[in-house]
């Protein structure tokens, strides 16, 4: 996180300076900024190796403006609302794009999250710019003051991902705050999202199943899911549903034929990720059979994603229950899967659940690759 602290003024220097030796406990990134006029006071930072940067400009402030808010993840103005209004206002794309912007005033009573409070993190640090000043945070995001869910970025802290169009955020978004009934459905992921100590809000209707939710009771639904969502759910719930992938704990079954291009694989295996929009970060171990120990290209891709090619025998293989049974696979190497089997064996007693059965892939040069992919307990 890159955070830049802005001051124009004697007693907003002061702030600023006060603020950048507390906050280096907290964000190694700290730049402080401002014109020549305080050049003494913030240079002495840098003397003392607090870890802060300093940029000391020459001239009127706003010039500097177009490159302090490109080049920042968080801007801490010890600066006016309505002077910061304007210098800012040229500048502004979207909120998944401009960086927090916070205010202090010059007697450092408020602390006032002014831009992209959810996602760009306006809202967090001005919490701990405030606790560490002794201010006040001035939060005026609907469902921060309402205690509710903040539905563009329910469980980031826990690593999830949003998937869903704007509209369908800023719809949904609407019906929690609002309090219009809402479906949570969650089968997956961390069940510690919920960050008040007051209760759920009334409207927020908990479900372990997506099946469980009665459509005519509700407005909205939050899905918390590792499911494929089908495009026929989407065009049924329209705008007003918003689905949540948290990370899982995954394993990979990889059959090929013999001297099957490393392309084929990885290209397998990136298919097979993608209609479970999961990443090869989520991967937990790589297997296959035991005579596939020396396949040069299965190796280089364990390697490649910092795994260890784990091998099984004909043997153990062949005593796992898969779906897919083939008799031509056990003529040629002994057990009738590999891939299937190889997954849900790499994942012992921790599998949960067979997510992609068999995914084959062929190569231009005929060669195959199939891969199988379980889900792992959390």
């Amino acid at each position: 996180m890159r955070v830049a602290l802005i001051a124009i003024t004697k007693h907003g220097v002061s702030h600023m300076v006060e603020l950048a030796k507390k906050l280096t406990a907290s964000v190694e990134d700290i730049t402080v900024i401002t014109s020549e006029k305080f050049a003494a006071q913030v240079e002495v930072l840098e003397a003392k190796n607090s870890g802060c940067k300093t940029i000391v400009y020459k001239g009127a402030m706003r010039p500097q403006v177009p490159d302090i808010f490109n080049s920042f993840d968080q801007l801490i103005f010890f600066v006016s609302l309505g002077a910061v209004v304007r210098l800012i206002s040229p500048h502004l794309k979207s909120k998944e794009e401009d960086p927090g912007v916070i205010v202090v005033d010059d007697a450092k009573q408020f602390v006032i999250p002014m831009l992209s409070g959810h996602i760009g993190g306006a809202n967090y640090y001005a919490e701990l710019v405030a606790d560490l000043l002794g201010a006040t945070a001035v939060v005026t995001t609907a469902s921060d003051v309402r205690n509710t869910i903040a539905v563009d970025i329910l469980g980031r802290d826990l690593g999830w991902r949003v998937e869903a169009p704007k509209i369908n955020i800023t719809r949904v978004s609407a019906d929690v705050v609002n309090e219009e009934p809402v479906a949570l459905v969650q089968e997956s992921g961390s069940t510690k999202w919920w960050k008040y100590s007051t209760p759920l809000p009334k409207n927020i209707q908990l479900y372990a199943r997506f099946e469980d939710v009665d459509f005519d009771k509700i407005k909205s639904l939050l899905w918390i899911t590792n499911r494929v969502v089908d495009i026929e759910i989407w065009n049924k719930l329209e705008e007003r549903l918003v689905v949540y992938r948290p990370p899982k704990k995954i394993t990979l079954g990889i059959g090929c034929d013999r001297n099957t291009p490393l392309s084929t694989i990885e290209r397998a295996v990136d298919e097979a990720l993608t209609k479970l929009n999961a990443t090869i970060d989520e991967v937990e171990h790589i297997a296959t059979i035991d005579k596939k120990g020396d396949e040069i290209a299965l190796l280089e891709f364990a390697k490649n994603n910092g795994k260890e090619l784990q091998l099984f025998s004909a043997e153990e293989l062949a005593k796992v229950e898969v779906p897919n049974p083939s008799e031509v696979v056990m003529k040629y190497v002994g057990t009738p899967a590999v891939a299937e089997a190889a997954a849900l064996l790499v994942a012992g007693e921790n599998q949960e659940q067979l997510l992609i059965e068999k995914h084959k892939c062929r190569g231009e040069d005929e060669k195959n690759a199939t891969v199988s992919i379980v889900l792992m307990k959390e």
